[in-house]
């Protein structure tokens, strides 16, 4: 006889899949697992060839201009369908032929980021940039939060569901438990500047190509060239390797002082740590982060100390 689950274990199930960023079905019905092989492809088979059908009347042309007009979808040639969806429900979006990014998107980006003389300059430049395929499954560009005249910045990967959703950095349980991490140091967001190297949301969390990241990273870099940080933290192993220029794991960088170059040549002191969602499933790890955090309090006072 089957179980049926009780209503704290569904919950708890939900829950799950909810921190695991699952927020949107793959199909509209629950597959009946219990078809048949033969059985399972003859139900799937009218899907296969309409969607093979739109493949084949459709020419995609890699990194194509957008059109001027304004509508809710793009070619399902381009991206998959609970990506299709993830778009659909976000009503009035441009509509962009997606690409697998290249280097052509790349020299775009480090044009655009290069010519923004401000933050605000490099937002608006940001929001325009249409070479990152992350661009049309996000619902909100996430691009800073706090005070970008403070002494501290903290650069994270990519924002999550929640952050997706309010448009900011660390909103989430990562985020609250940020907050506690930089209030055990005397600062809050008032007093720290905080942005990702991937200002869209990947889908269902998932970890950002190297693609997307490449493209991506002239902009946190002009970023935290125009904020000017005393001290910049790397929150987590890809955020370090990209701002650090590293191929090694986070584990083995904290903990010891790096320097982050600008492009203007610019040394700025920088302390790798470990991510707070690494540390919500590693609670044990804390203390680690706890001394990384103490090392970047010594070396923001004694840098106000040497400018007074």
């Amino acid at each position: 006889m089957v179980r049926l689950l009780t209503r704290d274990e569904l919950r708890d199930i939900l829950a799950f899949y909810q921190e695991a960023g699952v927020d949107d079905a793959l199909v509209d019905e629950a597959p009946d697992r219990l078809l048949s092989a033969q059985a399972l492809a003859n139900a799937r088979a009218p899907a296969i060839e309409a969607r093979a059908d739109s493949v084949a009347r459709q020419t995609v042309v890699p990194n194509a201009p957008p059109p001027s007009s304004s509508v809710s979808s793009v070619p399902s040639s381009t991206i998959g369908p609970d990506e299709q969806r993830l778009y659909d429900a976000v009503p009035d979006r441009p509509m962009s032929v997606a690409a697998v990014p290249d280097e052509g998107q790349v020299m775009l980006a480090r044009e655009l980021a290069q010519k923004a003389r401000t933050l605000d300059e490099l937002r608006e430049h940001l929001a325009s940039f249409d070479g990152c395929n992350l661009k049309y499954t996000a619902k909100n560009l996430v691009f800073s939060d706090g005070n970008p005249e403070a002494d501290l910045m903290l650069v994270g990967e990519a924002p999550g569901r929640d952050e997706d959703i309010e448009g900011l950095p660390f909103v989430g349980r990562s985020g609250r438990l940020l907050d506690q991490m930089l209030a055990a140091i005397g600062i809050d967001r008032q007093t720290a500047y905080i942005a990702n190297v991937i200002p869209w949301r990947p889908p269902g969390n998932r970890t950002p190509t190297p693609q997307e990241t490449e493209i991506c990273r002239p902009f946190i870099e002009r970023q935290i060239e125009l904020a000017k940080p005393k001290v910049l933290v790397t929150l987590g192993g890809p955020s370090s390797k990209v701002l650090l220029k590293t191929t090694d794991g986070v584990l083995r960088m904290r903990g010891k002082w790096r320097t982050h170059v600008t492009s203007s040549g610019v040394s700025i002191p920088a302390m790798p740590t470990l991510h707070p969602a690494y540390l919500l499933r590693t609670p044990a790890h804390k203390k680690l982060a706890w001394r990384d955090l103490l090392e970047v309090k010594v070396k923001l006072a004694s840098l106000r100390e040497m400018i007074e």
